[in-house]
């Protein structure tokens, strides 16, 4: 195909990032052309009815991705390809009148595609084909009407298919930004509906809604974790830097200095010896919504957490349901609470005492000075020989023998510390009472020092 001089087209819609060719005066075939061009489109303008019948059926026939549209909407997709060709095919003859009208309908269409969720790629195949029917039909009337002019079109074909592609550029601009936008408020969607559940604060009408935004069931089982102590990536997702086993799917949300996630557990197995509850018998295990992780689905989450140094991580046992999920976001905090400041893992099933003592940090406090008070009156480093050493007894299942190893001392030395403390807060440590109240106390001196 010949080198085209810049025609009147392509100087009217060349995108303007592109630098124009050097003014040079157009031939005598070239004004014959664009002639040509323009009696050829007024024809085409007067059969558009026909052509936009042709092109909504070769879409349907051709486009799949189309198809869905046309059966739900077909007056409307009919009227959008109708006023689409009315726009550019006036746009070729008169381009400075019609060239904005046309970009307007392209972006709208670009837009509209976008937030139907029709493929880019399909809507650009719209556009091309269009442009290929339009282009046959000028050449196809020419060769009709005047055969001895046809040889001439050959002068615009590429500023014909020129223009094409300036649309279809504007077509996917406007389709990219709109695919952001809803993106981002599909984001917030999701975000916003994250909190309502993990607040507690999501109304129960809304329940199938927010299950389906976030793609979870709605009656399924749940735990959430709390996250502390990790350091955030300065340009990163905002995510702390903890990886879940298997890929087990997340719904992250931060709350100040925590980061919670939600965490689909899935459907609980019907057992096959579970009897139906009886009248008068409670239908669950006590608790809001909380469920007894039997098959140490939660253990096994928590032993494949990888995560940094120092940090903290409390995980909330199973609840029944998304309506639930604010009552694990309590529980995870409540573990988070009894986390060791060095960091670390709690899983609240398995740490129910100590997150007793944290639920209620003023009874804890009071507590652990009830009980602990009068080695605070000890020299310092004489009280604190004697809290490693009931701690190390307590850990050792009281076993003198295994806490002496720990404290790499005889066991002997292990019984006269636990005698001395026994003389000097009054407990007896083989007294089931006062053995919780000591381990409590201690676990809320630990936790709550600070």
């Amino acid at each position: 195909m010949p080198q085209v001089v810049r025609s009147r087209i392509r100087a009217l819609h060349g995108p303007p990032s592109v630098t124009p060719l050097p003014h040079r005066a157009r031939s005598l075939a070239d004004r014959e052309a664009v002639a040509v061009l323009h009696r050829a489109a007024r024809v085409l303008l007067e059969a558009l009815p026909e052509l936009t019948d042709r092109l909504v059926e070769a879409l349907r026939e051709q486009e799949p991705a189309y198809r869905a549209a046309m059966e739900a909407e077909p007056t409307e997709i009919w009227q959008e390809v109708h006023h689409s060709l009315r726009h550019n095919v006036a746009s070729l003859i008169q381009p400075r009148e019609f060239r904005e009208a046309a970009h307007r309908t392209s972006r709208w269409i670009g837009e509209n595609r976008a937030e139907q969720g029709v493929p880019l790629d399909a809507v650009m195949h719209a556009f091309r084909m269009g442009g290929a029917m339009v282009w046959q039909d000028l050449v196809d009337d020419t060769a009709r009407r005047h055969p001895e002019d046809t040889r001439l079109l050959v002068h615009v074909a590429a500023d014909v298919w020129n223009f094409v592609d300036e649309h279809c550029a504007v077509v996917a601009e406007a389709y990219r930004q709109a695919e952001r936008r809803l993106s981002w408020r599909r984001e917030n969607q999701q975000r916003l509906m994250t909190a309502a559940l993990l607040d507690g604060t999501a109304r129960i009408a809304d329940l199938p809604d927010a299950a389906a935004m976030l793609e979870v069931p709605v009656h399924g089982r749940y735990a959430v974790l709390a996250v502390a102590g990790a350091r955030r990536a300065p340009h990163g997702t905002g995510r702390p830097p903890l990886s879940l086993a298997g890929g087990t799917p997340a719904l992250w949300y931060t709350a100040g200095d925590v980061d919670l996630a939600i965490l689909p557990l899935g459907t609980a197995p019907a057992s096959a010896d579970a009897e139906p509850p009886r009248d008068g018998d409670p239908e669950g295990p006590p608790g809001p919504g909380a469920t007894v992780d039997s098959d140490g689905e939660l253990a096994s989450l928590a032993a494949g957490l990888t995560m940094p140094p120092g940090t903290r991580v409390g995980v909330s046992s199973v609840v029944d349901g998304l309506a639930s999920v604010g009552d694990a976001r309590r529980l995870a905090e409540t573990a988070l609470r009894a986390c060791p400041a060095s960091g670390g893992t709690v899983l609240l099933d398995e740490h129910l005492p100590t997150a007793l003592v944290v639920s209620s940090p003023g009874l804890g406090t009071a507590l652990a000075d009830r009980v602990l008070g009068p080695l605070d009156r000890l020299d310092p480093a004489d009280r604190d020989v004697l809290i490693e050493t009931l701690t190390a007894w307590l850990d050792s299942d009281g076993s003198a023998q295994r806490a002496g190893a720990k404290l790499y001392c005889h066991r002997n030395t292990v019984l006269n510390r636990l005698r001395r403390f026994e003389q000097l807060t009054g407990r007896c440590l083989t007294r089931p009472s006062d053995a919780v109240e000591v381990s409590l106390a201690l676990a809320a001196r630990r936790l709550l020092a600070g």
